[in-house]
């Protein structure tokens, strides 16, 4: 009650009214049963050689430092987790519940997330770090038995905005939730948080928006967060945040903790910004475009800057990417974009969203100040997941690098450019990355992963996939192999760690 009463007097210094708990009650207990048969449970089995398998147990998280931006080892094996005291101020997002102790050997089945349906035909929507390293995906419905399991599918996912799409085929039509209009939420607005946090299935928690358009992730344009006081624990992402009409306005996605749960900071992406995206991923591409120009800016306005360089207002850039449309229309370091077809750019965001907004191929003029100087300029909008794709750790199709080949191991293997050896804090022209890993295959079995680099094989260097290819080509079957690897996600200081098994 003295929570309530303390709250009652925030809400009242805000000049909103708190409504009293039996209308409350009524409220919510009508939009739980309206709901209820929309929220789902993700389970998730990940083939990982137990020996690999270290500090990942129940109610375990990724953590991203908040001070550098850059996630933490990532690979579920090979690593254990930091903690609290190593970064007193960390970003968690959710992985969470028990494992499996049925599962077979090699093989760890974990709650992972939740879900909610969004189209009678079995579209789901959940978060892509709940999904994007499982080699299979289940779903319980919250209607049916304990036990009853769906096998579902990724139809799409999207990593800038860390959504997936997965889909179940079901021989009836499913109940679906309504999205509603983020943009019309208000900070102070009740909403509930639905989800199974460490495994608890059907969990309803209940807070106010506490604010819009938190930006808690450096250089993720696309992350703008409503962020609310409803309890939100590990096992919550994926889950629906909702409002008092019973629309789904957030998909819960993070909280910010020293412990590892619920602190009273947790985080969802708006549904206006889930729509467009789910839109296209369900598209015949099943991938998101958007378009850039690319330039790189602060992300925060500073008035030196424009001081500096003579501006009242614009996106001053700070790098202009070789070859890019940008570099192509003439736009150099210290330019300040000030309109877009003559719309006017105040923000970063201002510009973000415009130009993501476009189609690649399509036109843009651009005004910008040059030294005091207003020019324009035009540009070909590009497709930004290639332009950026070593930035955005995401492989870029249709390059002009040699197509890589399956490999006898169950491989396919690309050369390290030299920005992502800078990127994944591997010595330059060392090892080759793994692109791909057919299911089923040796490099499954022995435990290889996409993301991982191979710095050797059999004690003898892989630096190119030439080296690869003949260290490849030597191999017969019955022959033992060990990789040395360092791990997806691992760092320099967390060395490498041996795969090895006999090749059938």
């Amino acid at each position: 009650m003295l929570s309530e009463v303390l709250r009652a007097k925030q809400l009242a210094n805000l000049g909103l009214a708190l409504p009293s708990r039996p209308v409350l009650l009524v409220k919510f207990h009508k939009l739980l049963s309206r709901l209820d048969r929309l929220l789902l449970r993700i389970k998730l089995e990940l083939r990982i050689s137990a020996d690999h398998f270290l500090g990942f147990g129940e109610g375990s998280i990724d953590h991203l430092d908040l001070s550098s931006g850059e996630p933490d080892a990532r690979a579920l094996r090979g690593r254990s987790e930091p903690t609290a005291s190593q970064h007193p101020a960390f970003f968690d997002r959710f992985f969470g519940g028990p494992n499996g102790p049925q599962a077979p050997e090699g093989m760890r089945e974990r709650s992972l997330g939740s879900g909610v349906i969004v189209d009678p035909r079995g579209y789901i929507l959940t978060n892509n770090h709940v999904v994007e390293r499982a080699d299979r995906i289940r779903v319980q419905l919250q209607d049916e038995p304990e036990g009853v399991l769906h096998d579902a599918k990724v139809v799409g996912t999207d990593q800038e905005t860390d959504l997936a799409v997965i889909k179940i085929d079901m021989n009836k039509s499913l109940p679906a939730a309504k999205l509603g209009n983020s943009d019309s939420m208000q900070i102070g607005d009740w909403v509930l948080a639905f989800g199974s946090p460490f495994g608890q299935s059907g969990t309803v928690t209940a807070g106010i928006v506490s604010y819009k358009g938190r930006n808690i992730v450096p250089n993720r344009q696309f992350q703008s967060f409503i962020q609310t006081d409803a309890a939100i624990n590990p096992g919550n992402s994926g889950g629906p945040l909702v409002d008092m009409q019973g629309q789904v306005i957030g998909i819960n996605t993070a909280i910010l903790t020293d412990t590892n749960a619920y602190a009273g900071v947790g985080f969802a992406l708006p549904s206006n910004t889930v729509v467009q995206v789910y839109n296209q991923l369900i598209g015949p591409e099943h991938r998101v475009s958007r378009g850039s120009i690319g330039v790189t800016f602060g992300a925060q306005q500073n008035p030196a800057i424009a001081r500096v360089y003579g501006v009242s207002g614009g996106v001053t850039i700070q790098d202009v990417v070789a070859g890019s449309p940008a570099d192509q229309a003439g736009l150099k370091v210290g330019d300040t974009i000030t309109a877009v077809d003559g719309k006017e750019v105040k923000t970063g965001d201002d510009l973000v969203s415009d130009i993501a907004s476009r189609k690649p191929g399509s036109k843009a003029k651009l005004s910008f100040v040059r030294n005091g100087k207003k020019e324009e300029t035009t540009v070909t909008i590009a497709d930004r997941q290639k332009l950026f794709a070593t930035r955005l750790g995401e492989d870029e199709e249709g390059n002009d690098q040699e197509e890589p080949k399956p490999s006898k191991f169950g491989l396919t293997v690309r050369p390290l450019t030299p920005e992502i050896a800078d990127r994944l804090d591997v010595p330059a022209g060392k090892g080759i990355i793994v692109q791909d890993v057919k299911p089923g295959s040796f490099a499954e079995d022995v435990g290889l992963n996409r993301g991982d680099v191979i710095l050797e094989v059999n004690k003898q260097p892989v630096n190119s996939l030439e080296d690869f290819n003949r260290i490849e080509a030597s191999m017969k079957s019955g022959q033992d192999v060990v990789f040395l690897v360092r791990p997806r996600g691992a760092s320099r200081q967390d060395g490498t760690i041996f795969l090895a098994g006999t090749l059938p």
